[in-house]
């Protein structure tokens, strides 16, 4: 008889459930995988977590099914659950909340089965030990669980910089419209998709106050449009070059798609599959120069807004209730009831003033700290089992997803997918991506341990 392999996933997000599916789905014989999840809600997360409707998917519906080889399967869902909205198509952006309830439901099909178990267990994990065997997983209420592989997927680090409070608003732990007073001056710091979740919930839940968005370069995400990729040739990729070469070859291969009828939205979407790839080409000091001097442009175009959204802000700004400001902020003052903010005007060599009633930190995905609160990171760094990368941006890992431990040895039994990647993968906060990523490991450990 095959032996079971056992393998524990932390983090029952949306990269914790479609590396579970991809895991149930391509192992051929005994597989039993548990699930960590210390919320009641699976699938959920940061991202999929809000009850705001309003709040919708960056990417259209037709990319956003869990496996790559069924890109139909979303969609499918959505009709089945009479949840495509009337005379919409697959270009469509549904809510992210209607998406957690997609992600949920594809665990739903693997809770009993003859050779292949999915244990679903409600608890943090606080630590993760190497054992001859493999790994144990240490949970908050000091129970364990034994496994061959363990698998971290606790998804983006909400690194907040100030504890929220009287004057600091977190978008995350604050997302609706809970400023007071209602009609006073609300501050952001970042002009992101962050940012732009932050502002619906103000204004729908009936914010009147004005609102300013502040950022290094005042970038706001461009809005999708219904192209078609542009068809780019892998061989005709400059790869491992530098950061300069990189972008003019992107700026014409973004001239010829608007020859053929097409935008940069074409070029962008043209090499997306190779966009994990052209990174892992780029040495240490070119992927900092990118960081430091193009990721900006980058994320704005690559990660884009919704035409319903992108809509909504645009008229907050025609109306005055948004500003989008360049600049930064060089101090805050508390006062009796608001602060007094300093900030220097991109491109200025004086500084202005404003007040502000609440400031909100809306920066996005921040890089994971050493003094991280998230207790199984500390705990791995602390035993030397984890490290952060060179970059300072994610763990380090290696390309087939295992931890890189501090003396440079990746593990054969700890593995990492999603955000937690990022420094390794780049683009790895989106479901495209995630979904291969996940498919690849699962790939990965079938093929590396003779389970069956």
């Amino acid at each position: 008889m095959s032996r079971t392999a056992d393998i524990v996933i932390v983090g029952g997000g949306a990269s914790g459930v479609l590396l579970a599916c991809h895991l149930l789905r391509s192992f051929s014989g005994n597989i039993k995988v548990t699930l960590i999840e210390k919320n009641p809600a699976i699938g959920r997360g940061i991202a999929y977590g809000t009850a705001n409707p309003a709040h919708l998917l960056n990417v259209r519906a037709a990319n956003m099914s869990a496996f790559a080889d069924d890109p139909d399967h979303f969609w499918r869902w959505l009709q089945a659950n009479n949840l495509a909205t009337a005379g919409s198509d697959q270009f469509c952006f549904v809510s992210r909340q209607v998406y957690g309830r997609y992600i949920e439901s594809l665990l739903r099909g693997f809770s009993i089965g003859n050779d292949r178990e999915l244990q679903i267990v409600q608890g943090e994990c606080i630590a993760i030990a190497p054992v001859p065997s493999g790994a144990v997983a240490k949970l908050a209420d000091g129970s364990s669980i034994a496994a061959e592989i363990v698998v971290l997927a606790t998804g983006n680090e909400t690194c907040q910089t100030h504890a929220p409070d009287n004057l600091y608003a977190s978008p995350w732990k604050d997302p609706a419209a809970t400023a007071s007073p209602r009609d006073g001056h609300i501050l952001i710091l970042g002009t992101g998709l962050t940012m732009v979740d932050y502002v619906q919930s103000l204004l729908h839940g009936g914010h009147g106050g004005p609102i300013t968005a502040i950022s290094r370069r005042g970038l706001l995400p461009r809005p999708h449009r219904p192209v078609v990729p542009f068809p780019i040739e892998r061989a005709d990729i400059p790869f491992g070059r530098e950061i300069t070469e990189l972008l003019r070859w992107l700026r014409k291969m973004t001239r010829t798609a608007e020859r053929r009828g097409g935008d940069w939205r074409s070029a962008v979407d043209g090499i997306r599959p190779f966009t994990q790839e052209l990174w892992q080409s780029l040495s240490i000091p070119a992927r900092k120069r990118f960081l430091r001097h193009a990721r900006a442009w980058w994320d704005v175009h690559r990660h884009r807004m919704a035409p319903e959204v992108d809509e909504f802000i645009a008229e907050a700004i025609s109306s005055g209730r948004l500003k989008i400001m360049a600049g930064k902020i060089q101090s805050v003052v508390h006062g009796n009831g608001a602060a007094l903010v300093t900030f220097r005007p991109r491109g200025c060599s004086t500084t202005e003033t404003m007040e502000a009633v609440r400031i909100v930190e809306c920066t996005g995905i921040n890089p994971i700290p050493h003094s991280t609160s998230n207790p199984v990171l500390r705990s791995l760094f602390d035993n030397g089992l984890a490290k952060i990368d060179p970059l300072g941006m994610s763990l380090d890992a290696t390309n087939e997803c295992a931890l890189v431990d501090a003396s440079g040895q990746p593990s054969t039994r700890i593995f990492a997918v999603g955000p937690l990647t990022r420094a390794t993968f780049w683009e790895i906060v989106a479901v495209p991506d995630i979904r291969n990523q996940c498919r690849g490991l699962a790939e990965h450990i079938r093929s590396q341990f003779s389970f069956v």
